[in-house]
């Protein structure tokens, strides 16, 4: 099976893809998260891993958009406990270390750290994993990745540091992606949504009100602006569903009566 990530080897998605399908894998990193879109998209691969919110940080917005443009379904979730670590060439002490680089999110929940340790001076990099790989290749001393235990074992990098994020209950979601609807589950309990509604007066109030009474219990609501409708707004939705039925009647009304649904995908809650 060929899977899209966002990174390189041995960064958080690298070891999402490698848990959630096994070993047994082929993996292409990508740079950007449009680009892995578009490689699902274009058939390249078969399905992609996407980070789509952070239990600190928050939704990652712009992969709201990117999974709607490229047509693609969300068939999966899985969520990844995160653990940042400060790894540098075998051989080296922690007071060695001036520097240390990591995603700028990375470093942010890791600030505690850093602040108790002044001479160590935090970079934003590209990525995780890929600053370990540099220092790997490059055999630079003094320097310091911050990235998962995993990116440490694959290239042979000493941990100096375990731990390291201020909030130790740290999860990131994570959602599989495919092109072209998926088979529907016969008794989903979770199901991505753009529900999009029309500019009136208290839209966003009964929209509300209709998933309330059908018993759909929101895990997350995001609002992204209408490029194409100034000052209009389409709604990303994560809902649990205790009913298809009512499920289904939910979605059938709010298309009828003021606004437009579209179903990103229905698959079983993991949290």
């Amino acid at each position: 099976m060929k899977i899209a990530i966002q990174g390189v080897l041995g960064s958080f998605h690298h070891q999402v893809a490698q848990q959630y399908f096994g070993e047994n894998i082929e993996v292409f990193g990508y740079n950007t998260f449009e680009e892995v879109a578009k490689s699902v998209g274009n058939e390249v691969v078969d399905v992609a891993v996407m980070a789509i919110e952070n239990s600190i940080a928050g939704a990652i917005l712009p992969n709201y958009d990117i999974i709607d443009r490229y047509e693609l379904y969300i068939t999966d979730e899985y969520y990844l406990p995160i653990s940042h670590n400060l790894m540098a060439l075998p051989g080296q002490q922690l007071s060695d270390i001036t520097e240390a680089r990591s995603h700028p999110m990375a470093l942010l929940q890791c600030k505690d750290f850093f602040a108790s340790h002044p001479a160590i001076n935090p970079i934003d990099d590209v990525d995780t994993a890929y600053v370990a790989k540099i220092i790997s290749e490059q055999k630079i001393k003094g320097l310091g990745a911050v990235a998962s235990i995993k990116a440490a074992e694959f290239y042979g990098l000493a941990l100096l540091a375990e731990d390291i994020q201020t909030v130790k209950n740290n999860f990131t979601r994570f959602i599989i992606l495919q092109k072209g609807k998926p088979i529907s589950l016969p008794s989903p309990t979770k199901a991505s949504l753009k529900i999009t509604i029309k500019n009136q007066k208290g839209g966003l109030a009964k929209l509300l009100t209709v998933l309330s009474d059908n018993d759909l219990d929101l895990t997350k609501i995001q609002s992204i602006p209408v490029m194409s409708k100034p000052w209009e707004y389409s709604f990303f939705i994560d809902t649990l569903i205790s009913d298809v039925e009512q499920f289904n009647q939910a979605m059938d009304l709010i298309a009828s009566d003021f606004g437009s649904v579209k179903i990103f995908g229905t698959y079983q809650s993991r949290k």
